[in-house]
């Protein structure tokens, strides 16, 4: 049986938990029998969350800067093929 001095980790306070959904765990991801492991587990999770974000910014601005930079001269010198003629997109 649960213990009453055994307490779930309590996230409603912290940085983006806003109202109507308050701390919004559909998936159970923070439910831990430790309350230090789901400490550290929500701590983890919030930071690859900010690394993965930081890594779409970069994908993003890869996809966005080359329509209006070109690096000069030739990708292929031979061939006289100029980055220019290269065209953007997938």
């Amino acid at each position: 049986a649960d213990s009453p001095l055994r307490a779930e980790a309590d996230f409603s306070k912290e940085l983006g938990v806003t109202p109507p959904l308050g701390f919004w765990d559909p998936l159970g991801f923070s439910k831990f029998e430790n309350t230090e492991l789901a400490k550290l587990q929500f701590k983890r999770r919030r930071i690859v969350e900010i690394q993965h974000g930081r890594v779409a910014m970069l994908a993003c601005i890869g996809y966005i800067v080359p329509e209006y930079v070109r690096f000069p001269g030739y990708c292929s010198p031979s061939m006289n093929l100029a980055f220019t003629d290269i065209p953007n997109g997938l």
